[in-house]
């Protein structure tokens, strides 16, 4: 696998800031040409979940700040987003996926499911921390 360094974005949680990061993830699975398609996946789809979320939920006085970084290894995706929004206040051991009628709510229960790890820590903003191992087919 690759050995460049992580990809980095700042920038305001905005609708722009999902769509680049879906472009820096075209990047970053470029640089690891032998992860599986599957991993990739739900790679993607968590980190673009997770993403939505921070820019959904920055409702704020002034725009929040946002970064994410995203890297891959011999074992692993991972990304870490890290916001200036107020502490979200939740335990992730009690986020399930909600009814069937729910018109949102599924956000985290899907990146829970699609990642081998998913930490939030709230320390002056927000910290997201996803890892999705690499399978071996």
């Amino acid at each position: 696998m690759a050995t460049d360094p992580a990809i980095r974005l700042d920038g305001i949680a905005d609708p722009a800031f999902v769509d680049r990061v879906h472009a820096a993830l075209d990047e970053l699975f470029a640089r690891a040409p032998a992860a599986g398609d599957d991993d990739r996946m739900l790679f993607r789809l968590a980190v673009s979940e997770v993403a939505t979320n921070v820019v959904e939920h920055a409702v704020a006085r002034e725009p929040i700040h946002v970064t994410v970084e995203l890297d891959v290894d011999a074992e692993a995706f991972s990304a870490i987003f890290t916001d200036s929004a107020d502490p979200a206040l939740l335990d992730l051991r009690h986020v399930e996926m909600p009814d069937e009628q729910a018109e949102s709510g599924r956000g985290l229960a899907i990146a829970l499911a699609a990642l081998d790890e998913l930490s939030h820590e709230t320390d002056g903003g927000n910290t997201w921390r996803l890892r999705r191992l690499h399978r071996r087919t």
